[in-house]
Order: structure tokens, then sequence, then C-alpha cells
């Protein structure tokens, strides 16, 4: 904070202007991790919606789908249905396990490496250097008076930021219909699909607000991460550092040749301010922990080619803690414990929740069976002293193909059970069938010829039963005698 900031915070003003920052670009061993992520996760982004998976006849043939108008999603060779939402539950309180051991082990290494308002704000400060130039030649051309061809390469920047962003939308879009077809609606303007329109304008405009004006002001004031990691973290979580205990006293390097020269205590920075000239957001990483870092890595590679021109060792800065600082500077070894309470409580809890949900669903049934007991009333007796129950029983056929399931009971000796609309086959049997990707309901009534000697609830199990395979599914209810 400046000392104009200052002075209104004083006066009790709770804004302060934005400072345009112009990260210079870098070269080195993090930043090229960043490309390779950037990469990588915008190729998923943008290409997944396009890949296919055959998963049968009267089935989508794409790979990822959320498919509203049949209440599915498809990831792959896994079906959810929305009765299954406990699996999306259980996927949130993995990302939250995976965030919470990320930040235990490298602190916000999510922030500077994955989250998407990172990889698009990269993407966005490439195309401003690919138009503009780098950091100098962008703060000169804004800070000067405006020419014909600087309005140029502005109005450029600005259609390729919204070429981006239209893209952007427009791949969301994709992962809730068939994408082909999608994109061929959209290009030729089919009628019916406004509400995707509406989506990518919004989407178009959130990603061009967000990754190229607002930027480093997300990470600031929008996102509560970095104020609920500062909660979780502890002293061992490594953490982009300045290791003062090196770098200090830092002079210009004409300065330090000289003290060192005569024998002076001299640390190894220069103050050459490249660390913050890279930063995205702006942050000297000298001054100690910040809110606005957000654990990029580039000041690290700044650092160290400076290091290596001067003829210095590297990481000067560098991912520690400042315990290890300390305890350098009074002449201790660094301790690192990656292996502590903290990190395998959240593997542990990583690999159980994982391990349930996949045995859940490699040992899921594709039918689901439903019962609802009638409650007014809940029991009725017949003239001939029988009692009746009945039941509102549905039938879920999971499948891509029309299945018929046999209804039977047990619980209740010599229970007889008709399904209203429905005659018993040739067998006697009571046989539902339901078409492919479908539920069916039906109307049961149990009935007891020997409700006279018996009162209360008696359990009852109604078993669904593929007539094909003999799958069955089961569900527990009771029988009421008045």
């Amino acid at each position: 904070m400046t000392s104009a900031d200052m002075g209104k915070a004083k006066s009790g003003s709770l804004y302060a202007p934005r400072k345009a920052i112009y990260p210079k670009e870098v070269d080195g061993k993090f930043r090229r991790i960043k490309w390779g992520l950037l990469a990588f996760t915008l190729a998923v982004y943008y290409l997944l919606p396009f890949v296919r998976w055959d998963r049968g006849p009267n089935a989508p043939s794409q790979a990822v789908l959320v498919d509203f108008p049949h209440r599915r999603f498809y990831f792959f060779f896994i079906e959810i249905w929305p009765q299954e939402v406990y699996y999306l539950t259980g996927l949130l309180i993995l990302a939250a396990l995976i965030l919470f051991l990320m930040n235990a082990l490298a602190g916000r290494i999510w922030c500077g490496y994955l989250c998407p308002q990172t990889v698009w704000t990269d993407l966005y400060l490439f195309a401003e250097r690919w138009i503009e130039g780098d950091a100098r030649e962008r703060a000169r051309k804004d800070a000067g008076p405006r020419s014909a061809k600087i309005w140029r390469e502005k109005i450029a920047k600005h259609v390729l930021w919204l070429l981006i962003a239209w893209w952007t939308g427009g791949a969301w879009v994709l992962y809730f219909a068939d994408a082909p077809t999608l994109v061929y609606e959209l290009a030729t303007f089919q009628p019916g699909i406004s509400e995707a329109y509406i989506w990518i304008g919004i989407l178009t405009f959130t990603t061009y607000m967000l990754a190229g004006h607002m930027r480093e002001q997300v990470c600031l004031y929008m996102c509560p991460w970095p104020r609920i990691q500062a909660a979780l973290t502890d002293e061992y979580a490594l953490n982009v550092a300045y290791r003062y205990d090196r770098g200090e006293p830092r002079m210009s390097l004409k300065q330090a040749s000289a003290l060192r020269a005569a024998g002076a205590p001299v640390g190894d920075c220069v103050d050459c301010g490249q660390c913050v000239a890279v930063c995205p957001t702006g942050v000297d990483i000298r001054k100690g922990a910040s809110l606005g870092c957000v654990q990029c890595g580039l000041c690290i590679d700044a650092c160290d080619s400076v290091m290596a021109k001067i003829g210095r060792s590297q990481s000067l800065i560098a991912y520690d803690t400042q315990m290890n600082c300390e305890r350098r500077r009074k002449g201790e070894a660094p301790l690192y414990k990656p292996l502590r309470a903290r990190t395998l409580i959240y593997a542990a809890l990583i690999v159980a929740i994982g391990a349930l949900m996949s045995v859940k669903l490699a040992t899921r049934d594709d039918s689901r069976l439903s019962v609802l007991h009638d409650r007014n009333p809940l029991a009725v007796t017949l003239k001939d002293g029988a009692v009746r129950n009945a039941y509102t029983i549905r039938f879920a056929n999971m499948s891509a193909e029309p299945r018929r399931f046999l209804l039977e009971t047990s619980g209740v000796e010599g229970a007889e059970v008709e399904i209203v609309g429905i005659e018993p086959d040739a067998e006697g049997r009571m046989i539902v069938g339901v078409g492919a990707d479908q539920t069916r309901e039906t109307r049961v009534l149990v009935t007891w010829r020997g409700a006279r000697k018996t009162k209360g609830q008696t359990p009852i199990l109604f078993t669904s039963k593929d007539v094909e395979s003999d799958a069955a599914v089961s569900m527990r209810d009771v029988f009421v005698t008045p």
C-alpha cells in the first residue's frame, strides 16, 4: 500500500484505486511447468466435449455429458442418476481434501498452477505480450500518447481476448448437449437454442472481465481461498519464500562487491527488483508472506536467472518455510516434514473416500426399487376378514434396453400380491415392463388372509428381479394389521 493509499485509509475511505501491473515475461523451470499445465488443462477443457464413448444403442456417445433433459451425468463409463447425488457430494469432499493436502504440502500451489483464474489470466497475458510487447513496452504505451499503431494493437488485443472468452463460453455449453450437433446448430442459428446463446454471452463476458481486466483483483478481493488457507496451514507447509538469512543485508551488486572485498557481511540479494517485475499480482516476496502471493514460482525463475548471471548460487527465493530461514540463521539444519499427522490424515481420508466410492460404483445395480406405503388408511379390512395394505412402488430401469421385472414379496406368509392394471402371466407371476432408461410407478395391493390371528406390524420385503438376468434389488417396508 502506498503512502497515498494509507492516507485514504486513515481518512476512513475503504477504496484504494487499482494500480496497473505489467508482469514481465520470464523463462525458467516453474514458468515451463506453468506452460505445460496451461496447455494440458486448456486442451482438456476445450476438446473433451468432442471425445466420443460408445455406450451402446439408445445412449449418448459423448464421453462427458450433463444431460439435463434425461437427468443423467455421463463420465466415460460412469453414469450418474439424480438419485445418486451422493456421488457428487463425495467428489466435492474429495476435491476439498485434495485442496487441503496441497495446501499442507506446498501452500497455494493450486492458485499458482491450476486455478482457472490463473490459467486464463496467463493465456490473456500471453496474447497481450504477443500483440503489445513485454512489460516495459506496454507500460510505455499506456503512459504515452495514443498513436494509430497503438490503437490498432489495443483493438487487436481486445478482439483476441473476446475470441478466447467466446470460445471459453462456447466450450462450456458443449458439456450440456451433444457437442458436434450443438456446434452445427449454433453456427446455423437453429431455433430453440436461445439459452445456449445466453449462457455463451454470460460466460464470454465474465471470462473477458475476470482474466482481461480484473486479474489480481479476483485473487485479492473476490476469492475466499487465500483467507481460508491461512487457517489451514502450519509451520511445515512449503511456500515461495525469500531466504532472508542468505539474502540480507541486500544492496546493489557494485556496493556488495566493495563490501565483500573489505570483509563486511553482505547478502546475496542485489536488489534488482526482478522478483517483483515478474509477479502477476505485483507482490514483493522479500517483504514476507502476503495475501497477494499465489505461489506461482515465477519470482524463483527470475531470481535464479539473476543469480546465474552474477555467479552466485541459485534458490535465493525457493519453496521453503520461515522456520527454516530462522534455523539456518542460527546455524541449525533446515527441517522438512512432508509426512506429518496433518498430511497423513488428509491422504488417508482421500484414499478411504475414493475407495468407498469406487467400490460403490463397481457393485451398484442398474435398477432401482422404491416403496411407499399408503398412510391413510394404513390398512383396510375386507368383508371376508382379510387385511389389505396398499403401496406405491416405482421400478427404475437404468440400462439402455427395455427390461421386465418380476415382483415378489417375503415376510408375510400367504400374502397375495396384485398390481393394479397388470394381469399375472400364465404362471401367476406379476411382471412389470419398464422401458429403456425409464421409471414406472405402479400401485400394488397386498392381501393377507391370515390377518385375524396377528395384529400390529409385520416386516415385508419387496424384491424386483430381472426376468432375463435374475439380477434383483429389494426394499423393506411393513404390513399393518389393525
